[in-house]
């Protein structure tokens, strides 16, 4: 026998193997869908008990809200009937200020004063050396010297010829003179008559002119036109001074600073209630601590047009010269009130597009009230119309807060908030 009769049928042998594998393989896959189809389902029912059990809280929560009563804290509502205080930025003026101008035209020969220096109505505060207008003077002094020798002698010509037309009028009378004669004795003493009037006239307007010219070199002496301080100086010795309408040399500045004026802008709200001669109170920053006690004393008795604000100056008396022209400062007007107003705390305002309300709470609910605002102070409001004083309004209402919502309401006046019995 060969040895081909006794070799093994490969393909056939390998066959049933080849069989159990694919078997074992198709089972494997079946295995694994299976336990994905398991875990998928378990997923699904996970989820819906998960979507049931948040359906549930979210109904269980939306139910308890519905029918939750917040807790809101309440304030009573005062009247208040005191006067308004008013604070106004103000600005001390000089009760009077004014600037000294030559009047004489020359040289400083003397200066008395210099900045910060206090004066008295009618100190000397400097000399002009003008010897040009001493001059015009002294020769108009002359000439009315003159003017006044020639008056005389109009005067003694004039009674010359008043005596010599009487005698010549009696002696052509007698017809011991002739009419020609009495007619130029009479004519003469007319027109002596009229030189006298002429040396008058001229001697009453060199008069004046003398008296010009004294009142110009009496400007050579500067002199202080009140009590008060100099706040500025414009000229040294031996400097150049012009006397001149239009382009004068200043030579001082001076301010009355023993009674200050200071101006403020009171708004057209408190405008008429600004009388003249009620009192008005005045602090300065840099002076801590201190109240400067002033009257009102003047106002505009219009309001300006562009600002719709009543110009009104208090007046303050400063003898101790503390305070300064040009401060700035707070003035307080303490108004009268026409009628009560109601203060709430600004908490209280709601403010949307309803406009301004504020909460109030009654039989344990809240009720929305439309307000009028009379003033804003801050942290308090001033309520014209909408309130009545003893209402309870609350505090910081919730956004959600509705018109008859019901609430719980503490006390916020208390020391500690207590509850508020329902009416």
């Amino acid at each position: 026998m060969s040895d081909e009769g006794h070799m093994p049928n490969t393909p056939n042998a390998t066959a049933p193997d080849h069989d159990r594998t694919n078997r074992r393989r198709r089972r494997i896959a079946w295995s694994t869908a299976l336990a994905a189809l398991a875990i998928v389902a378990c997923l699904a029912g996970y989820g819906g008990w998960r979507h049931a059990q948040n359906k549930t809280t979210a109904e269980e929560t939306l139910q308890r809200e519905q029918t939750m009563v917040p807790t809101v804290r309440t304030r009573s509502v005062n009247a208040n009937t005191e006067p308004r205080q008013l604070d106004l930025t103000g600005t001390m003026d000089a009760f009077e200020s004014a600037t000294l101008f030559a009047r004489a035209t020359g040289y400083i020969s003397k200066r008395n004063v210099d900045i910060g220096s206090r004066v008295h109505a009618g100190d000397l505060l400097t000399t002009i050396a003008a010897p040009d207008l001493d001059q015009q003077l002294a020769q108009a002094r002359a000439q009315q010297m003159q003017l006044e020798a020639a008056l005389v002698q109009a005067r003694a010509s004039e009674e010359l010829a008043h005596a010599t037309n009487e005698r010549t009028g009696r002696l052509v009378a007698q017809g011991w003179q002739s009419q020609q004669q009495g007619d130029n004795d009479r004519l003469a003493l007319a027109s002596q008559s009229a030189g006298v009037r002429v040396a008058a006239a001229n001697l009453e307007a060199q008069k004046a002119q003398v008296s010009r010219l004294e009142q110009l070199t009496s400007f050579e002496r500067v002199t202080a036109p009140f009590d008060g301080v100099i706040t500025a100086r414009q000229i040294d010795t031996g400097g150049l001074v012009t006397a001149d309408t239009a382009n004068g040399t200043p030579l001082f500045s001076i301010a009355r600073i023993n009674t200050l004026r200071v101006q403020a802008y009171v708004p057209q709200d408190a405008a008429l209630a600004i009388k003249d001669g009620s009192q008005a109170d005045v602090t300065v920053p840099e002076i801590p601590g201190r109240t400067f006690h002033g009257t009102v004393a003047r106002n505009a008795n219009a309001l300006q047009a562009g600002t719709r604000t009543l110009l009104t100056e208090v007046d303050i008396d400063n003898p101790d010269g503390t305070l300064h022209p040009g401060l700035y400062c707070t003035v307080r007007f303490s108004l009268p009130r026409t009628q009560a107003v109601k203060i709430v705390p600004a908490e209280a305002v709601i403010f949307d597009e309803r406009g301004l309300s504020v909460a109030v709470f009654a039989d344990g609910k809240a009720h929305l009230r439309h307000i009028e605002l009379a003033a804003d102070n801050g942290a308090q409001v001033e309520i014209k119309q909408g309130l009545n004083a003893g209402e309870r309004v609350i505090l910081n209402p919730p956004v959600a807060l509705a018109d008859g919502m019901r609430v719980k309401a503490t006390d916020a006046d208390a020391g500690e908030d207590r509850k508020v019995a329902t009416q």
